[in-house]
């Protein structure tokens, strides 16, 4: 069971028992980047979305999420209708939000609502892991590029002189960036996480969260929204060449990797997010421009 396949009368049963109503209809979703089955469902009275996991990964991220939402009921977050934390396809139920606005097209309006959202996300008080106890202990991406260039190379962005040459700025930048920190950050911002009611801004899929780096949050979601027609990254965030030396990083270290087999789309997402991070740390670190990035 996947994606695109429909769910068995068991995983429905189970759906029914946590929302607490026999399901009428469903559909399947087919958003996401990984193999996690979504469903929106009809009830007798409301509308809400199933996600269920049903590989050992998608699983993982899904028991995360959830104890997540045990934690927190906010106002950035979609409303929880229930749960089942079972190590076997678990699956967590929210508020129906396919009748919002999801990105792009951005305006000025969404961007400012995004901002407000996630300044109070940053602020929220809440007893959560940090990040070295979600991610693990983080290593220097460029590092990791200086070590294997190949694929960061075999995207086409750089030659190997130019990354020869700017390797140590964008290491002494980005190394003087911990990820650690006391906010409440979801650490995977982009479009298709966000969406919009007629007045507020929600964010799902929070397995990616914990206590870390406001700043380094903020500054995940900018390159995509550069690429998806917004501002320039340092237009909201101003004088931060160690974040944007951090996040290129990232994506340098990754974009050019093998496809991921549950999530074959991912790479294609890393190769844009790249392009525009990248250009930003050129210019916050006054690096030689690259032609390629145009």
């Amino acid at each position: 069971m996947s994606l695109n396949e429909n769910p068995n009368q068991e995983v429905i049963s189970r759906i029914e028992k946590i929302a607490g109503t026999r399901i009428e209809n469903y559909s399947l979703a087919t958003t996401g980047y990984t193999p996690a089955l979504r469903l929106v469902c009809q009830g007798k009275d409301s509308r809400f979305f199933a996600k269920v996991g049903v590989t050992s990964a998608t699983s993982q991220f899904l028991r995360r999420e959830i104890a997540v939402y045990k934690k927190l009921n906010e106002d950035f977050m979609p409303k929880l209708v229930g749960y089942d934390e079972s190590e076997v396809d678990p699956i967590l139920i929210i508020e129906d939000l396919s009748h919002c606005h999801w990105p792009p097209m951005w305006n000025q309006n969404y961007i400012e609502l995004v901002l407000e959202q996630v300044e109070k996300m940053h602020n929220t008080q809440v007893d959560m892991e940090s990040f070295l106890q979600v991610h693990g202990e983080w290593n220097s991406s460029w590092k990791e590029v200086e070590k294997n260039p190949r694929p960061f190379l075999s995207i086409g962005f750089a030659d190997e002189k130019w990354l020869t040459k700017n390797l140590p700025l964008l290491i002494e930048n980005e190394m003087s960036c911990s990820p650690e920190g006391n906010s409440f950050i979801h650490l995977d911002l982009r479009s298709d996480n966000i969406c919009f009611t007629e007045n507020k801004c929600l964010i799902i899929d929070w397995n990616h969260s914990c206590l870390g780096n406001a700043k380094l949050d903020l500054g995940f979601w900018l390159p995509s929204l550069a690429y998806e027609g917004g501002p320039n990254p340092e237009e909201i965030l101003p004088d931060a060449p160690e974040i944007a030396a951090w996040i290129s990083g990232f994506f340098a270290a990754n974009a050019g990797l093998p496809m991921i087999k549950d999530a074959p789309h991912v790479r294609t997402v890393q190769k844009k997010q790249l392009r525009t991070s990248l250009a930003w740390a050129i210019r916050a670190l006054g690096l030689e421009p690259l032609e390629n990035l145009k």
